[in-house]
């Protein structure tokens, strides 16, 4: 790319499919924007796609940089870890003190706000971003959420608002919180994303196998729950899959894909905060898990001819068995979002992020991959009590899900019954008996431990710790 002694006011390093999507949707708000790429075919792409808009690309830092309105505004979006360091070592040199650096990649938290104290003690302003939406939510209007420095934020919310997704006239972007909460917020989002995605993997099962439905007749499925109350972007993809034909072929595409399933590490991420954090997430955890033992294939294999029956099919009633699984999935979903928004609370408390669990629902409802009409229930149930503990514990959202209940008990016993994997979905609905029990028998495991740690216990009814010898010392 050659010098211009035109200025850019923003500019993007990693010409990506997001990056450069995120500068052409900056480039139609009339923001002039500068791309910078090791990888000169990149800005020349930029350039080709942007011919009747103000951005332009660059190969060289020092060119970059000198071509940005002072304070610049560089957002960074690079695959997370060391690479996001090296990049900030090769800019610092070309900037000066006041100047705003954005992580819009999925950096972990941790990471996060490493860089926030290093850049500030430097005097750059700097916030983490999570961007959702994909490729065409990047071009089109994305789901933001940013956290870090307010006031680079509050330079930055201009361009911002006017490039996200809008849904009611609202900007889907807000102010998430201090340091990483931006990015810690996006992580919960794509561990939601997992259980939901997860859900959709073991409805797919039990239609498949259980109800022996042809492909067409999965599809009609999913086009009509999307019309209905589980309308959301991962039911459209899912219905969009399911209609969609290998080229040249008479089958669906779907067939001829591997069954195994890959991941980046947020949802891994999500799993191994919660535990830290002791913020239960059974249903993301699973989906997790389930994508690690897809990898398992040989070994799957084996079990197959060890193990398993001829058939899996229900003996059910077609059309009530699927009234009975719409509720399921409609459980297991609001389940999904239930723990998420809960490991985000305990997280606020912990990290002093005042997450407004409102105004999160509110920017998730366009642009974002898990957007859904449920998320209206989420943000009123928080817009009428911001300190509700847990999602399960409002008015509303309890009547859905007794709503729901017996038809999840009838799906997962009868699916578990004769074999069906739906894992994610027993997850779901163990989590909500045990989350339910006033008693729970986590005694025993605590008289457990102190027999064989002393590790005491307390009493009902009595101040202190106890501990007892249960048997007589040898």
């Amino acid at each position: 790319m050659s010098n211009s002694a035109d200025k850019y006011n923003f500019g993007m390093i990693g010409l990506g499919t997001m990056g450069r999507n995120l500068l052409l949707n900056m480039a139609d708000h009339g923001v002039a924007g500068a791309g910078y790429d090791k990888d000169a075919s990149k800005g020349a792409l930029l350039e080709e796609e942007g011919k009747n808009t103000k951005v332009k690309g660059f190969s060289d830092v020092k060119e970059f940089t000198a071509s940005l309105t002072s304070p610049k505004a560089i957002m960074m979006l690079v695959p997370a870890g060391k690479i996001v360091d090296s990049v900030i070592e090769e800019l610092l040199p070309y900037l000066d003190k006041g100047d705003i650096l954005i992580d819009g990649g999925n950096s972990h938290f941790t990471d996060t706000n490493r860089r926030v104290e290093y850049l500030e003690s430097k005097g750059f302003h700097f916030f983490g971003m999570g961007i959702s939406g994909g490729e065409e939510g990047a071009r089109r209007g994305p789901s933001m959420m940013p956290g870090g420095d307010k006031e680079a934020y509050n330079v930055m919310k201009p361009i911002l608002e006017s490039i996200a997704a809008k849904v009611e006239g609202a900007p889907c972007v807000t102010y998430i919180g201090p340091g990483a909460a931006g990015h810690f917020v996006k992580m919960v989002h794509n561990g939601i994303e997992y259980g939901l995605m997860q859900l959709l993997a073991e409805t797919y099962e039990v239609m498949q196998r259980g109800l022996q439905l042809k492909n067409e007749e999965i599809h009609q499925v999913f086009i009509k729950w999307n019309e209905g109350r589980l309308q959301s972007f991962l039911m459209e993809v899912t219905r969009d899959i399911f209609g969609y034909i290998a080229p040249g072929s008479d089958h669906l595409l779907l067939d001829d894909i591997k069954d195994e399933a890959k991941s980046k590490g947020t949802g891994k991420w999500t799993s191994q905060v919660a535990m830290d954090l002791m913020a239960p997430i059974p249903t993301i955890d699973t989906a997790v898990s389930m994508r690690d033992l897809s990898k398992y294939k040989s070994l799957r294999e084996k079990a197959d001819q060890i193990y398993n029956q001829s058939s899996l099919a229900l003996d059910v009633d077609k059309e009530a068995f699927l009234t009975e699984l719409e509720q399921a999935f409609y459980f297991s979903m609001v389940l999904s979002y239930a723990q998420g928004l809960h490991l985000l609370s305990k997280a606020s408390e912990e990290f002093g992020y005042d997450l407004k669990l409102d105004e999160i629902a509110k920017i998730w409802r366009g642009g974002c991959i898990i957007r859904s009409g449920f998320l209206n229930e989420i943000y009123n149930a928080f817009q009428k009590a911001p300190a509700l503990p847990h999602l399960l514990l409002d008015e509303a959202v309890a009547a859905l899900i007794k709503e729901s209940l017996p038809g999840m008990r009838s799906v997962v016993s009868k699916s578990t019954a004769v074999g069906i994997a739906i894992p994610a979905y027993t997850a779901s609905l163990s989590y909500f008996d045990a989350f339910k029990s006033g008693r729970m028998p986590s005694n025993l495991v605590q008289a457990q431990r102190d027999y064989f740690g002393a590790h005491t216990y307390e009493l009902i009814g009595k101040e202190g710790v106890f501990h007892t010898q249960w048997v007589e010392k040898i």
